[in-house]
């Protein structure tokens, strides 16, 4: 699977991580810093929308160890 950041305005710090791949996209969870606690959402994104958001540097893979602190937060 994978964690990615997602682009933010200001110092915020995003993250997106893929909890499963279907046949026509993906299952996220994302978690959002709001002014002091986290917001957790889980989602369903295209595959479509997903190499549109990596196309367009909306969204970057992070690597492993990186992504692994974010979850824990």
């Amino acid at each position: 699977m994978g964690t990615y950041t997602l682009k933010s305005i200001g110092l915020k710090t995003d993250y997106m991580t893929i909890v499963r791949e279907m046949d026509d996209g993906y299952v996220v969870r994302i978690v959002r810093d709001q002014d002091g606690y986290t917001d957790v959402k889980t989602d369903y994104m295209s595959k479509t929308l997903f190499d549109s958001c990596v196309r367009t540097g909306y969204i970057t893979k992070v690597d492993e160890p990186e992504a692994r602190l974010a979850a824990n937060a």
